[in-house]
């Protein structure tokens, strides 16, 4: 499935029914009142969280999205019918602005939150409303309310626990499939995953957190250089981040260059994603290669206070201890966002 992660819709919401102007028509009453009815309000447009969903790709083809108007109000006191609502399924994290402001309207975080992207407009009121001592046969009634109509754009920010950051071809979809059921696609070329990919990492019965394979980042991202700019903005939502390093020789990676490198682009991108708790790992422990090169770098690595980890996806080394550190990270922030919210 393509995956789409922004994109421009135009709702409209339908307009309010017609209040009616009518009198009461019946024998024996030559000179009944008035019985004009309200009309009907407008079917709104609504946006639901659906955690089932990873992409905008329908509504991307949908760029029009129009409920219902309201039924005119009738004689005899008859109400018109309201319009059913439009909902429309968005993913997780998905954010809605305003295309022509900029501004951040709404911001759909849990599964089924539902948010009205376009309002419907109110019926109008009868002529029986406006009888008054003075005019007891009124002839007149109020028009339905317009509904809202606006342009909306929309951007998906996935939601996860951990965002695994790295060169490309470090082994993080390797890393993933290791640690939960995602299957990334894996392969020995740079940029294999070309879009995020969410895995769900389960320490024990009770705890668990979400981490996601941010798409091979490099020098430049931030200024949108390889997948950079289109999924760096995948990470703000993250609690913790884990860097995978390596070394390939093939390509001269340097772990210690490549760890510098990427994050000067997160605080190029955010400064504050610079400042969140991370954990460094060179993986693909099973070559003899990398650890020669692990007992190399550590010590470059602790100047820098930074604790290098040594992992293997392929054989399950140091992969517990990793996990369970992250997790111990993500409990923490979960804490401190609970007493956040408390206070």
């Amino acid at each position: 499935m393509k995956f789409v992660d922004s994109c421009e819709v135009h709702v409209t919401a339908g307009a309010g029914g017609n209040g009616a102007i009518a009198f009461r028509r019946e024998k024996y009453v030559p000179f009944g009142g008035p019985a004009g009815g309200d009309g009907g309000r407008g079917g709104d447009v609504v946006l639901e969280g659906d955690e089932g969903l990873s992409t905008l790709l329908d509504l991307s083809y949908n760029r029009t999205i129009r409920a219902k108007d309201g039924e005119h109000g009738g004689g005899k006191d008859c109400y018109g019918r309201g319009a059913e609502d439009v909902v429309c399924r968005v993913p997780v994290g998905t954010q809605v602005f305003d295309a022509a402001t900029g501004e951040l309207l709404f911001d759909v975080r849990g599964h089924k939150e539902r948010v009205v992207a376009a309002k419907g407009g109110k019926g109008g009121r009868g002529n029986m409303h406006f009888a008054t001592p003075y005019d007891r046969a009124p002839r007149r009634a109020e028009p339905g309310e317009a509904g809202e109509d606006r342009v909306l754009r929309l951007e998906l920010k996935v939601l996860a626990d951990v965002g695994l950051l790295g060169y490309p071809n470090v082994g993080k979809s390797t890393f993933v499939s290791a640690c939960s059921r995602a299957r990334p696609k894996v392969a020995d070329y740079p940029f294999t995953t070309l879009v995020p990919q969410l895995g769900v990492v389960r320490i024990d019965d009770e705890a668990s957190f979400v981490i996601a394979d941010i798409p091979g980042l490099i020098e430049g991202a931030a200024d949108g250089a390889g997948l950079g700019h289109r999924f760096l903005k995948h990470v703000e939502r993250t609690r913790a981040l884990l860097h995978l390093v390596t070394i390939d020789p093939g390509e001269g990676r340097d772990p210690v260059h490549d760890y510098d490198v990427l994050k000067k682009e997160l605080k190029r991108f955010d400064p504050e994603l610079a400042k969140r708790p991370t954990v460094v790992a060179m993986s693909k422990a099973d070559l003899p290669e990398v650890r020669e090169m692990y007992e190399k770098v550590r010590p470059v690595f602790a100047r820098k206070k930074v604790k290098l980890r040594l992992v293997s996806a392929a054989t399950g080394e140091g992969m517990r201890e990793l996990l369970q550190e992250l997790f111990a990270l993500v409990s923490e922030a979960r804490r401190a966002d609970t007493d956040a919210r408390a206070s």
